[in-house]
């Protein structure tokens, strides 16, 4: 049996430490902002900090997913050291990204047609895309088999709750969330969205909020609800430039559960672009997800 290299992309939004520590390959989305365009590439092109001030003073960044080429050169890569290759995906409900991993690996099948290429729609993105890496990585250290890890990941992908506080509304308007005048309404209200990520990996509002506190608390009722195993698991939480939050919410969190590890980062460009600042987003393994009305 081959071995395997686990690859994945830059809406992991995985601390960079973790990145160059483990020697994670990824692809990298874009972002453009003020007329430039920059890799997403964990805050190295493009300070979190930066980031975020530069939309709070208003401007709106545009995003683009990987090229199917950008695709093939990092798989080509991976294939000359004749190795497999297991990719970890933002949720195709959000992103086209998986969409150009799947056509670099027809693409390669002609030149490798020994090669084998799996790709993993996580149905998530940000640390809930992340802390999947980060099993898949810890599985492999232990002597998992691909195969293993590909199934532990396809079953476990669908109890991956993902809850998120929107703290602008206006930013799910111009990302197509939401009507400018619901926009409008919610911010005369004070209300802050209430989202999931659904069964089928797209953005699923499951309610409204007025005031910050009552977001924060809000967040922690759904995690005591939903949780499962917690002093076996590695959560998540996502922040946009609101780490006091991100820490309030930890807090919460450790003085009622014990958990494995509690993972804080940022929101990379490419999600944040659509949250905003002030957006708070928790992740965990737990009951199956909320169902998506198609």
């Amino acid at each position: 049996m081959k071995d395997f290299i686990i690859i994945t992309d830059s809406c992991c939004d995985l601390p960079i430490s973790y990145i160059n520590n483990l020697k994670i390959p990824y692809v990298s989305l874009t972002c453009n902002c003020k007329g430039t365009e920059v890799l997403d590439n964990f805050g190295e092109s493009y300070p979190f900090k930066d980031f975020y001030e530069d939309m709070r003073k208003g401007e709106i960044p545009k995003t683009s997913q990987p090229s199917s080429h950008a695709f093939y050169n990092s798989f080509k890569e991976i294939l000359e050291l004749e190795k497999d290759i297991l990719y970890i995906g933002v949720s195709s409900g959000l992103s086209g990204t998986t969409n150009g991993a799947h056509i670099a690996k027809h693409m390669l099948k002609e030149e490798y047609p020994d090669s084998n290429i799996h790709i993993i729609d996580i149905l998530t993105a940000s640390l809930g895309q992340g802390i999947m890496v980060l099993q898949a990585y810890e599985m492999q250290k232990s002597g998992k088999t691909l195969k293993e890890i590909m199934d532990y990941l396809e079953n476990v992908k669908h109890q991956l709750n993902t809850y998120i506080i929107v703290d602008d509304i206006n930013h799910l308007k111009r990302g197509g969330r939401i009507s400018a005048t619901s926009a409008f309404v919610g911010m005369l209200l004070n209300i802050k969205p209430f989202l999931t990520i659904s069964n089928i990996g797209k953005v699923l509002p499951i309610g409204k909020i007025r005031g910050r506190k009552k977001a924060l608390s809000t967040l922690f009722e759904k995690f005591i609800e939903r949780i499962e195993n917690p002093e076996e698991q590695i959560i998540a939480i996502s922040h946009g430039d609101c780490i006091e939050d991100a820490l309030a919410l930890k807090k919460l969190i450790l003085n009622k559960f014990k958990i494995k590890d509690v993972i804080i980062n940022y929101v990379g460009p490419v999600v944040g672009a659509y949250g905003g600042p002030g957006a708070l987003a928790l992740f965990f393994l737990g009951k199956k997800r909320e169902i998506h009305a198609n």
